[in-house]
Order: C-alpha cells, then structure tokens, then sequence
C-alpha cells in the first residue's frame, strides 16, 4: 500500500465457528502470508470478534480497520482511511453505504433500504456531505482509543456500533464521515431473514438508548409506533378507527414504494414498500420487547435489604 504505516499490515479473520470454507481458505493464506492471521471467537459474536482482533493488534499497531460481511469494498480502502483519520484528527472514520441487490426480493429490500423510507435519513445513508457525525457504518478506529473506550460491548449482538459511539463521544472521541469512500452493503435475501435483523435491531437500539438515558430521534418515532398500531389491528371489527394508524402506516409504504419503482423505472422496486414494513415492523417489536423485559426485569428486581414495598 501507498501509505507507510501499512507497508506491513496484518489481516485478522476473527471466525466463530463458520462452515462454508472461510476457516480453511484463510488457513490456507496464512501458511504463504504472515501477514494473515486466523483467531477463533469462540463468542460468535460480531462485536467479540472485533474486540479480539483489537486485543491482537494492540501491541504496535495504531489503527484497526473493521470489514464485515454482506459488504464490497473499493481499490485502496485502508490506505484511504488512514488517510482521513491523519487528516481531521478522527478517533473513528465512518464511510457511506449503498446497498445493492441480485434476486427481486433483495433488490427490493435494498430500494428501500437506499431511501428515506428505509432509513430515516441516516447520515451515512442518504449521501449527506462529509463531516462530523454522531453515528456512521463503522471502518476505521484510532486503536488506543477505541480501546480506552472500552470496545465493544460483548453483551450486544446487534446495535454494538452505536452504543460504542455514545461512549466514545462522551470521552470526547470524534466521529468524522468520509465521503472518499463508499461501501456496497447486500440486504437479506428473504424476508424472513429480513425480519429477523430488524427485530434484532430495533432490540438492540432500545437497550443503547435505555443505557444511556438517550432520547429517540425523529426517524426512530415511525417506526416504534408501528408495533401499537399493528396491535390494535383486533379491536376495528368493533371500533373500525383502531384500523386507521396502520393503514395508513401500510399506505404511506406502498405508495413510496411505487413512486420509487417509478421514479427508478423498476418494477422489482415496487416491492420496496412491502420490505419497507418488514423493517418497520421488525424493529418495533423489537424495540419494544426490549423495552418490556427491561421494565419486568426491574420490577422484578429484589429491593434493597431493610426496604419495604410501597402501599
């Protein structure tokens, strides 16, 4: 690589367990290359792999480059990282995204992942301008502090990015978005997959927020009242008015979803407004099955020793 820090870079496949080859392949690397390394996280989980592999580099490495899956990756991509974090003096580099899909479903669920609908607004998703930010697709960490932050919390399996940015933020860490680069991320290929995520998502995203006494954001508000509005779905064959949030939650997504086939001449795209409430739906209940074991987890707490229940 162009850059003198990473004439010697070391890659770190952090594997949990994985069947489909990767162990054997990255072995296989590492026997011709010392520069590869192969580490088992016997957690499985994203955010204990990254921690290991920043436990491994720590020594006389100063940056930690995260690359997941689902995800391409353009010529140049370290180098250029680098590059931004010397330049703005960053403690992370987040990098846009722009999801793309093969078969029609994943087509569909990257349209609306693309857009508004799907994502709120997200900075690092709707081609804002580079600069400082809250929260972006994490790409790069000033080592030593990502470290002194703590890392990862292992607890979290989804989410584990932006609770580490609260955290880092408060240390007083900046978050700079590049626009310099851009990842291509792949969505699930069914919906039942899809659902899954976002269900882990939006649980994940209760627990940070209710970690750190944070507020939701605006984009966070439509897609927690999804949940109450599908529940009350049973009550309109008496009261038909308890049908009309979710209506017009369904309504607000296909026509989105229409324009933007039209707009994209794609009929695939058509599909985004359903992928759109799978999403939705997904991480309302979620965020709100999060929210309930929290709230039964503390009332089911034992009171301190010598204090009485309240009449």
């Amino acid at each position: 690589m162009d850059d003198p820090d990473w004439t010697d870079p070391l890659v770190v496949a952090a594997d949990g367990g994985s069947t489909d080859g990767t162990r054997e392949i990255v072995t296989e690397l590492a026997l011709s290359d010392p520069r590869v390394r192969l580490l088992h996280n016997p957690r499985r989980l994203q955010s204990a792999a990254v921690n290991l592999a920043a436990r491994t580099l720590a020594a006389d490495r100063r940056w930690l480059v995260r690359v997941d899956a689902h995800a391409g990756y353009p010529p140049r991509y370290v180098s250029r990282l680098v590059a931004e974090a010397r330049r703005t003096g960053a403690q992370s580099v987040v990098v846009a995204m722009r999801t793309r899909g093969d078969g029609l479903f994943q087509r569909a669920a990257a349209a609306a992942q693309n857009s508004r609908l799907g994502t709120g607004g997200s900075a690092h998703r709707v081609g804002a301008a580079a600069g400082f930010v809250d929260h972006g697709h994490h790409a790069l960490f000033d080592l030593p502090a990502f470290l002194a932050a703590g890392g990862y919390d292992e607890t979290f399996s989804h989410n584990e990015d932006a609770e580490f940015d609260v955290r880092l933020r408060r240390r007083g860490g900046r978050i700079w978005l590049t626009r310099e680069v851009e990842i291509a991320y792949f969505p699930r290929r069914s919906p039942g997959a899809l659902l899954r995520q976002y269900v882990n998502y939006g649980r994940g995203r209760a627990r940070t927020l209710m970690r750190h006494r944070e507020r939701p954001r605006v984009r966070q508000l439509l897609p927690m009242a999804v949940a109450p509005a599908l529940l009350l779905l049973p009550l309109a064959a008496a009261w038909p008015v308890m049908a009309a949030p979710a209506l017009a939650w369904a309504a607000l997504c296909l026509a989105y979803g229409a324009a933007l086939a039209l707009r994209q001449g794609s009929a695939p795209v058509l599909l985004s407004g359903p992928a759109a409430m799978i999403m939705h739906a997904g991480w309302s209940f979620g965020f709100w099955s999060a929210v309930l074991s929290a709230a039964g987890a503390h009332a089911d707490a034992p009171l301190p020793s010598g204090q009485a229940p309240a009449e």
